[in-house]
């Protein structure tokens, strides 16, 4: 469903607030360079530090930014799942075409845990979902086993995967990859893992050079 060059997008501030119109001219110039998607909200775009307010707006401006011309795969998990349901409802409403839900972190849930975190979201809200692994953030590590249970779900149609384990990685691929696609979360792993099946990254290298980026990638297909 999502492949290519997926830029996670900065979000710049200007005297402690949102640059809005400085968000707009960042989304103009990735899709005027071959970005294949938008993430929103994600690491790089302070879905830490947002607060509810700016993270809906955020979002929204976005989606209108993007005018349907490339995906728009809104950044809405968070630790607690009555929030990621609430920012996931959002973008539905909205008209985000998918969303990026990292795992819980902090306090480093089971890997049930994670199954029952992810699949309540999936069953709250029919949108499409890339999960987001990057434990050395999060603290916890969800296993290809997870993955391959959460890939039964049609609503989880990908995983950006920061873990840096190219086995833990080639794994997904076995057990789920005719289910769940496989993005980078590194972009210093991105050719060793479209080497080994993935379709993509989600870069933050891509805000400075996205047209090399997506040049790098497409040249996989």
């Amino acid at each position: 469903m999502f492949k290519g060059s997926i830029v996670a997008i900065v979000t710049p501030f200007k005297k402690g607030k949102v640059d809005e119109e400085g968000f707009r001219r960042l989304i103009e110039f990735q899709i005027e360079n071959g970005t294949s998607a938008i993430v929103p909200v994600g690491t790089t775009g302070e879905s830490a530090t947002l607060d509810m307010e700016e993270h809906k707006r955020t979002l929204e401006i976005a989606v209108k930014a993007a005018r349907k011309r490339v995906p728009v795969i809104a950044g809405t998990g968070g630790n607690s799942t009555t929030e990621a349901i609430e920012l996931t409802e959002h973008a539905k409403k909205i008209g985000a075409d998918a969303t990026l839900q990292v795992t819980p972190y902090y306090n480093k849930p089971t890997q049930e845990g994670l199954y029952q975190h992810f699949k309540a979201i999936a069953k709250a809200v029919p949108l499409p979902q890339v999960l987001y692994n990057i434990p050395g953030r999060t603290g916890v590590n969800m296993l290809p086993q997870t993955v391959a249970r959460l890939a039964e779900m049609p609503e989880i149609v990908a995983i950006k995967e920061a873990s840096g384990s190219l086995g833990q990685m080639a794994e997904v691929v076995q057990l789920a990859g005719d289910k769940i696609t496989l993005l980078s979360g590194d972009d210093n792993l991105t050719l060793p893992i479209l080497a080994i099946g993935g379709k993509g990254v989600i870069s933050v290298v891509a805000n400075i050079v996205p047209k090399d980026n997506a040049e790098m990638v497409k040249a996989w297909e």
